[in-house]
C-alpha cells in the first residue's frame, strides 16, 4: 500500500500551487518555478547544452540555447517531442532516441554512453533528468566547462538534504546508490542553489572556475 503520510495540509497546498502553475505555463519545463526563473535569466544563446530526458523542456531550451543535445529512451515520447521540434523549426537540437538495452549494465547502456562520449569541458549547461540519472550526472561533471552548471531534477530523491518534499533523503542518510555517492563527492565544493516546490526539488551545481 502506498504511503500517504506526506499528505499534510502543507503538502496539499504545495501540490495545488504546482498544478496551478503548470496549467498557467503549459510550455514551461516540469521543474520548480524558481528553477525555471533562474534558467530563464541564466541561459544564453551562445551556450551549448545537454538534457537527459526530453519533454516540455526540450523546445523551451532550444529557444534559449545555441545548441542542445537531448536524449530520450521512450520511443512514443520521442516521436511526440520530435514532432513539436519539427513544427517549431527547432534546427539547433540534436535529438537521440536511445532505448534501454536488455541485460546491459546501467553504465554500459547506449543512453549513458552517449553522455560519456561527449567531449570533456564542452558543455555550458546540463539538465539531468530521465533514466540512469546517477551515471548521467557522474559523466556530466566531466563534460561541463569550468563555470558551467548542472541541474539535477528530483535531486531530493537521490542526495541527502534538508528538503521537506516527499521521499527526500534526510541529512545524515547516504546517497541513494554507490554511483550517487560518487556524484556527491564530485560535487563537493561546487556552489549550489537548491530549489523546492514542497513537492519536489531541483538543484543547481556550478562547476568551479
Amino acid at each position: 500500500m502506498r504511503s500517504i503520510r506526506h499528505w499534510t495540509p502543507g503538502y496539499v497546498n504545495a501540490r495545488l500551487r504546482e498544478i496551478a502553475d503548470h496549467r498557467k505555463h503549459p510550455r514551461d519545463p516540469w521543474l520548480t518555478r524558481q528553477a525555471i526563473d533562474i534558467l530563464d535569466g541564466y541561459l544564453k544563446k551562445s551556450d551549448t547544452g545537454l538534457e537527459t530526458g526530453s519533454g516540455r523542456s526540450t523546445l523551451w531550451f532550444a529557444k534559449r540555447l545555441g545548441t542542445l543535445t537531448s536524449l530520450e529512451h521512450n520511443t512514443e515520447w520521442h516521436g511526440i517531442v520530435q514532432g513539436q521540434l519539427k513544427a517549431e523549426g527547432a534546427s539547433n537540437v540534436e535529438y537521440h532516441l536511445l532505448p534501454e538495452a536488455a541485460r546491459v549494465a546501467d553504465e554500459a547502456q547506449p543512453y549513458v554512453k552517449q553522455v560519456e562520449g561527449l567531449a570533456d569541458e564542452s558543455l555550458d549547461f546540463a539538465l539531468v533528468d530521465g533514466v540512469f540519472r546517477d551515471w548521467c550526472a557522474l559523466y556530466a561533471t566531466k563534460k561541463l566547462k569550468r563555470g558551467g552548471v548542472m541541474v539535477i531534477d528530483n535531486v531530493n530523491w537521490f542526495l541527502p538534504s534538508r528538503s521537506k518534499s516527499p521521499n527526500s533523503r534526510r541529512e545524515g542518510e547516504p546517497a541513494k546508490s554507490e554511483t550517487w555517492a560518487k556524484v556527491e563527492a564530485e560535487l563537493r565544493g561546487w556552489r549550489r542553489i537548491w530549489t523546492s516546490s514542497g513537492v519536489t526539488d531541483t538543484a543547481f551545481f556550478f562547476k568551479p572556475v
